[in-house]
């Protein structure tokens, strides 16, 4: 997998998702920090989880899920950290493949004590991969939902890629303008409602390499659906 860059207008801010065998050039390159959490387990799925449904943890899936979501219905994840929790409104009727994934993936506890990796302040705070190193995903990549150019605003969650159609589980909440000023080139698929200040201790936590000074870690993603 390719690293996954976010291009900030000033300068090139690492956001760390590689694959294995992958390098970089830029030296805020990604600090080998581990997720915590249980060890990776494979699978694919053969039915959509349930919200509340008790499921093993899995971290690595033969192929992007199925469509498990209603594009018209309301959904909130609600994630809780060692920091606090986050309420997050997903736009499911502008991104529903990559809400669709978010969703999937907490209900298969994926996110469940992956740490947030990659933190910059005045720009985000990244997290959503189970190995903590910005170099892991799912197994899979999927297509892009990009929105309008100045759609990036404080507190925007979007997907971390490593070029087009390359979604994967690495996501960001921008924080600062370094992240509204963004090009629409990565797909924007929620918006923190309550909890930024939680998001704001995360980010004091950074540093301008990107390496924690504090790694903060998602105890658990609770999805609800209305």
């Amino acid at each position: 997998m390719r690293r996954f860059t976010l291009l900030a207008t000033a300068a090139v801010l690492t956001l760390s998702a590689c694959g294995s065998g992958g390098s970089t050039t830029n030296p805020g390159s990604a600090p080998e920090v581990t997720a915590t959490g249980t060890q990776p387990a494979s699978g694919g799925l053969d039915s959509c989880p349930q919200a509340g449904s008790p499921t093993d943890r899995t971290t690595s899936f033969d192929a992007a899920p199925q469509l498990c979501i209603d594009p018209e219905r309301t959904y909130t994840a609600d994630v809780k950290t060692d920091a606090g929790d986050v309420r997050i409104e997903l736009l499911a009727d502008k991104a529903p493949n990559t809400v669709n994934n978010f969703v999937v993936l907490s209900r298969m506890n994926y996110y469940n004590g992956v740490t947030f990796h990659r933190v910059i302040p005045g720009f985000m705070i990244q997290g959503g991969d189970p190995e903590g190193t910005g170099m892991g995903g799912p197994g899979y990549t999927f297509e892009d939902e990009l929105p309008q150019a100045g759609e990036y605003q404080v507190g925007s969650l979007a997907m971390a890629n490593a070029g087009p159609n390359t979604n994967g589980s690495q996501f960001f909440i921008v924080t600062g303008d370094a992240g509204v000023g963004l090009p629409p080139q990565y797909s924007l698929f929620g918006k923190v409602t309550s909890g930024m200040d939680v998001v704001q201790k995360i980010e004091a936590d950074g540093s301008d390499s990107g390496q924690p000074t504090k790694v903060h870690t998602i105890e658990s993603v609770t999805i609800t659906e209305d």
